[in-house]
């Protein structure tokens, strides 16, 4: 992997981190989703105007098939995820689903498409599991036993988790064929995708319109901040697969989760946080060397 691939992919782990600390923080739901999406429109109209005002007219069935899945499982992804945010700790939450991703996609190529399991990636399946034990709560997985509510949550963290990983791995998978294959720009693929989600998200977000002014107010500030950096992070990654293999660039971006796992039990006073980090460490080691191997 280029110095600028690396470069690229540490810096959107950082805005990718400190943009999901604002999405817990907001509490929201479908709703803060539909919020962000409308504010990224908006914000980013200009440049998705600019880049896109000769190249989109031209775009067939392909290019609009392979965006709108896009959008979809963004839709999905975020969804799932603002809900595990709401229903346990982000330190559980985000590094499960940011480790699951990269897991997922080498088991199927191992189980599915004939690849062979180097030691090195024996390694990194071994690094992952560690992690996911330390961040679940390691040792106090015992002690969580015995208090039904902290055992309650912590499951629906692991749940949550595992289930945004899966839409993690999907989308990693059809944005970089968009980029890498199709050859697609990735702020269009992004900004196009998003276009996609507004209209997903629409139906459910409208239905209680009075609702949905008491939200807005609560939580517009924290959607802004994600509409204005979250397509950068995600860009960010998506030009970094046009310069690199995605089997690097995937496992490289669990990064984030380095951030999160110290952004977060710092600030939102998460517990466990030594066992987190150690957690999280431990999953981008196993994610590095599934790529790697």
């Amino acid at each position: 992997m280029s110095i600028t691939a690396f470069g690229l992919i540490i810096l959107a782990g950082l805005i990718h981190a400190g943009w999901n600390i604002a999405a817990k923080r907001a509490g929201g739901d479908a709703r803060f989703a539909f919020f962000t999406s409308i504010l990224n429109m908006i914000v980013w109209a200009p440049l998705g105007w600019w880049l896109g005002r000769d190249v989109v007219p031209q775009w067939g069935a392909a290019e609009w098939g392979i965006v709108s899945l896009s959008g979809l499982l963004h839709v999905l992804y975020y969804v799932v995820l603002l809900r595990g945010y709401r229903k346990a700790d982000l330190t559980v939450v985000y590094p499960l689903a940011r480790g699951t991703g990269p897991l997922l996609s080498s088991m199927v190529a191992i189980a599915f498409l004939g690849e062979s399991l180097s030691a090195l990636g024996a390694f990194g399946i071994a690094g992952v599991v560690g992690g996911v034990f330390l961040i679940a709560g390691g040792p106090g997985l015992l002690r969580a036993a015995k208090d039904p509510a902290a055992r309650t949550q912590l499951h629906k963290g692991m749940i949550y988790g595992v289930l945004t990983g899966v839409f993690i791995a999907g989308y990693t998978v059809v944005d970089g064929y968009a980029v890498k294959i199709m050859l697609l720009s990735p702020i269009l693929v992004d900004y196009m995708g998003n276009l996609v989600r507004i209209v997903l998200l629409s139906p459910v977000a409208l239905r209680k319109r009075e609702e949905l002014g008491v939200l807005w107010k609560a939580q517009w500030k924290y959607a802004l901040l994600v509409a204005v950096v979250s397509p950068i992070a995600y860009v960010l990654v998506l030009y970094a697969m046009q310069n690199a293999p995605m089997s690097h660039v995937a496992p490289a971006r669990e990064v984030s989760m380095l951030f999160a796992a110290l952004i977060g039990g710092h600030l939102l006073k998460e517990g466990d946080r030594t066992a987190r980090i150690a957690g999280a460490v431990l999953i981008a080691l196993g994610v590095t060397a599934l790529g790697l191997g």
